[in-house]
């Protein structure tokens, strides 16, 4: 027995080693002006290779119980991953689905963007009209139970799994809210989740709000669809509009280019910066502007992230309208799926996405050009809390702009934010005062226009 472990330790040794030695020739064939690099990918680690097959073997000769090849093999691929961001992950066959089912807008469970910190799943936002949301999960909870199981010590995908479930079917989190007495639990019924990502109505004559929810393939048709719909029921050409991207996680880069398009008659509206030249992708606005130039609020908050960063990045930039709430979550990075021949999925982080002005929003996030404090009414407020931010994440990706960036305003920003109240997700039971705020601010700036 022992002597068939040490053949399979000192086997396992040598595909690492063969598969380090390929790749290193095939990125070298691919780009010859890396040559120094490309010799120090061929150098082989040996004495990190060592340690490696020397723990392999301790565990199946030493551990309390049986692991199969593949278990172990699978979680060495997945701690290589999550040691380098947050948002790189190895995904299974069966995550790799459910990750292509949320880009298509449909899929079943609570509703809920999440993402892994210090072993802990965190909402990163809920979404609109799902189970979660309505139940009262916050953007920044804690999820430390699903129902009796701990989260601690499982892995994103283990967590997701059971969060999914039957429609139908409950499940309790027990969630951990700063500024709570003691944890709080919310007995939620899954659902089939479909998320209708643009949503509009008139809030008075000539004035139209757009929400988009998260982007997905098909939301930039819905949303030139739903300002068809608001122009219809204007009889008359739009004074201008609010578009709310509060808690939104973000999505399809494609949407978000699409989003911003409508809106932009022409120059830069988002491009990226990796290290291989397939990761660097420049994407510009066609001609025409579906409001014809009316002025737009976009509204953000600490739940505005990614895919909306973008959008906001790009209307800011162009100073095509006008960024109002509080600053963004600041996911400045872009994942690229690479399919692996088991059926699963690489996530691996491959560059980083620049505003049209060169502005790097990773960890920093979008500074709005008018700040809005977080309200609620004080019989509604339970807790305080702050939101949590792309910078708050373990591991997180540097901003790649350096500090120099960081501007007087973002610090000041940064001082204010112990101040600020949570915001009440539950639009029906509160005011929203930012909305309100959105829309005195356009009808000034679309009477100065008009004149």
């Amino acid at each position: 027995m022992r002597k068939k472990t040490n053949i399979l330790i000192l086997l396992v040794g040598f595909i690492l080693g063969a598969m380090v030695s390929i790749c290193g020739s095939v990125l070298a064939e691919k780009d010859p002006a890396v040559s120094s690099k490309s010799e120090d990918m061929q150098t082989l680690p040996f004495e990190e290779l060592r340690t490696f097959t020397e723990i392999f073997g301790r565990i199946k000769q030493d551990y309390v119980e049986p692991v199969s090849d593949k278990k172990l093999l699978e979680d060495a691929i997945r701690g290589m991953l999550s040691g380098l961001d947050p948002h790189s992950a190895y995904l299974a066959d069966e995550e790799y689905k459910e990750l292509q089912e949320g880009t298509t807008g449909q899929f079943g469970g609570l509703g809920i963007e999440v993402g892994m910190e210090n072993g802990f799943v965190k909402v990163v936002s809920p979404i609109d009209d799902t189970p979660a949301q309505k139940a009262g999960i916050k953007a920044g909870d804690l999820i430390v139970r699903l129902d009796d199981k701990p989260v601690k010590g499982m892995t994103l995908g283990d967590a997701v799994k059971i969060m999914r479930g039957e429609p139908g079917s409950q499940i309790v989190l027990t969630v951990i809210r700063e500024g709570a007495e003691a944890p709080l639990k919310f007995e939620i019924t899954r659902d089939i989740i479909k998320v209708k990502s643009v949503k509009s109505r008139l809030l008075e004559k000539g004035y139209g709000y757009l929400r988009i929810s998260s982007f997905q393939s098909g939301t930039g048709e819905s949303l030139v669809e739903a300002i068809d719909e608001l122009k219809k029921e204007n009889e008359a050409p739009l004074k201008g509009i609010i578009l709310d991207l509060r808690n939104n996680p973000g999505g399809v880069l494609n949407a978000a280019v699409d989003v911003s398009d409508a809106f932009i008659q022409s120059g830069l509206i988002v491009y990226t910066e990796g290290r291989i030249k397939n990761s660097e992708m420049r994407f510009n606005a066609t001609p025409d502007d579906i409001i014809d130039g009316a002025p737009i609020v976009v509204l953000i908050n600490g739940g505005s992230a990614s895919a909306s960063e973008i959008v906001a990045g790009a209307l800011q930039d162009h100073k095509r309208a006008i960024i109002m709430g509080e600053k963004s979550f600041g996911k400045g990075s872009v994942q690229t799926i690479l399919p692996t021949s088991n059926g699963g999925a690489v996530k691996l982080t491959t560059a980083r996405y620049f505003t049209p002005s060169g502005r790097s929003i990773q960890a920093e996030g979008i500074e709005p050009d008018v700040t809005l404090a977080r309200v609620k009414l004080e019989a509604l407020e339970k807790a305080k809390f702050e939101s949590i931010k792309e910078a708050d994440l373990s591991g997180h990706l540097s901003n790649g702009n350096g500090d120099k960036k960081k501007s007087e305003a973002n610090e000041k920003a940064d001082d204010k934010e112990d101040n600020d109240k949570e915001a009440d997700g539950n639009e029906a039971e509160i005011r929203d005062y930012p909305l309100h705020e959105a829309l005195n601010l356009l009808k000034g700036v679309s009477i100065l226009k008009s004149r």
